[in-house]
């Protein structure tokens, strides 16, 4: 059997009015077309793909702490009365024993304790470009030190965005590990935090006491 149409004359008629050949098969355009769009919706699923988190509750001094873990790495670090709407991670299960959360505990209890200064945590964080960029800066904030959210604009190349840059900072997941607790204001004075000022003032006296014992 010629799988192929033919002509009158018993040439082969063009494949471009049937649309295209698979295998041994001809798909019609209008299959072709379904076929398209059957990808499409897998290949979105695939983009959309459900990402499980897992977390642990941990005690502070600054009250306690929800850590939050991916696949890929640290999450999110909550706090007590966090607004569940600042952040914005879905269902998620317990797991004490999961090693990125048991390693996040154990930096942070160094960091209280005066014994660290720097963290080694892989991060994976779940924003917009320009809030990943922000968040990039504010890791740039040496320990113990402070920048003022106009300085922390200007540094990512947006000098008039310093208002966004606020938005984004507010907006940041990973609590004290990125220090948005850093970041200022223009005449010094601490603004909003998602822990709550007294927790700001506490992040940052701790972190003088350390650089003062450390002189």
């Amino acid at each position: 059997m010629n799988l192929f149409p033919l002509n009158s004359d018993g040439s082969p008629q063009s494949l471009h009015r049937f649309g295209t050949v698979t295998g041994t098969r001809i798909l019609p355009w209008t299959e072709q077309s379904e076929c398209k769009k059957r990808v499409a919706i897998v290949v979105k699923l695939s983009e959309n793909r459900i990402m499980v988190y897992v977390y642990k509750i941990i005690a502070s001094p600054v009250g306690r702490l929800e850590l939050v873990a991916s696949g890929e790495g640290l999450a999110a670090i909550l706090w007590e009365k966090d607004d569940p709407k600042r952040v914005r991670l879905g269902e998620r299960l317990e797991d004490s024993n999961h090693p990125v959360l048991l390693e996040t505990e154990r930096q942070l209890s160094e960091y209280f304790a005066g014994e660290r200064t720097v963290f080694t945590i892989t991060l994976h964080m779940a924003g917009t470009e320009f809030q990943k960029t922000v968040w990039d800066a504010l890791l740039t904030i040496p320990f113990g030190q402070t920048r003022a959210y106009a300085e922390i604009a200007r540094q990512i190349g947006n000098p008039k965005a310093y208002r966004a840059m606020g938005a984004a900072n507010g907006r940041n997941p990973v609590s004290i590990i990125v220090p948005c607790h850093r970041a200022i204001g223009s005449d010094g004075r601490l603004h909003g935090f998602a822990g709550g000022l007294d927790a700001k003032r506490y992040l940052l006296a701790l972190e003088r006491n350390r650089l003062c014992a450390a002189a």
